[in-house]
């Protein structure tokens, strides 16, 4: 990798200070909690190509529900009608896979400081949020066979929040495992100083 994309990796995971950072401690009393806001880093551009796959095998899916329920109702469904559906379908599941992926792509960003996780995902139904330091549990990666062959990972922060770990979708594999040693070190110091997540 060369120096540039090194840099710009290091900056990725270590951005632990700038405009996003705590505010002065002027009064005595323990920062205020890490606010929801937006993320500073895309993705792996690799994640078109991922979510891309994910999409062709959800609709063909989709498809061979439509082909069965056709072929059940084919006696009882006008022609022009089973042709009509069978079109509509085909051109939904056309542009599923064009544009999904890389509406995605747009939306999903990530971003780690020294007190938070911040994530972004989704596409018709966005999801953001913000996972404090002193809240993280454990760290992980997670690989299916897809994000293998593309050199992918997710990597996976469970915290003691009832909605679930979260979850910071189409990394590099290498740029996936800084984040978890980052995240594993600031989460340790964060805890030794604080105390345990509960």
């Amino acid at each position: 990798m060369d120096g540039k994309a090194g840099t710009m990796r290091e900056s990725a995971v270590h951005n632990t200070t700038g405009r996003h950072g705590p505010a002065p401690d002027t009064a005595g009393t323990a920062p205020a909690a890490p606010r929801l806001r937006p993320p500073a880093h895309p993705v792996d551009p690799r994640a078109i190509t991922w979510w891309t796959w994910q999409a062709v095998l959800t609709v063909l899916g989709f498809l061979a529900c439509v082909a069965g329920l056709e072929l059940w109702l084919w006696k009882k469904t006008p022609l022009p009608l089973s042709v009509g559906v069978i079109a509509l379908s085909l051109l939904l599941s056309v542009a599923y896979v064009l544009i999904v992926p890389r509406w995605r792509f747009r939306v999903h960003r990530w971003e780690t400081t020294g007190e938070a996780v911040y994530t972004a995902s989704g596409w018709l139904w966005q999801v953001w949020r913000v996972a404090p330091m002193s809240r993280i549990q454990t760290v992980d990666t997670a690989r299916g066979p897809l994000q293998q062959m593309l050199g992918l990972a997710t990597v996976v922060v469970t915290t003691a929040s009832a909605a679930g770990p979260v979850r910071i979708h189409g990394l590099s594999h290498d740029l996936a495992k800084e984040v978890v040693d980052h995240l594993t070190a600031t989460t340790q110091a964060t805890q030794g100083a604080d105390g345990d997540a509960t």
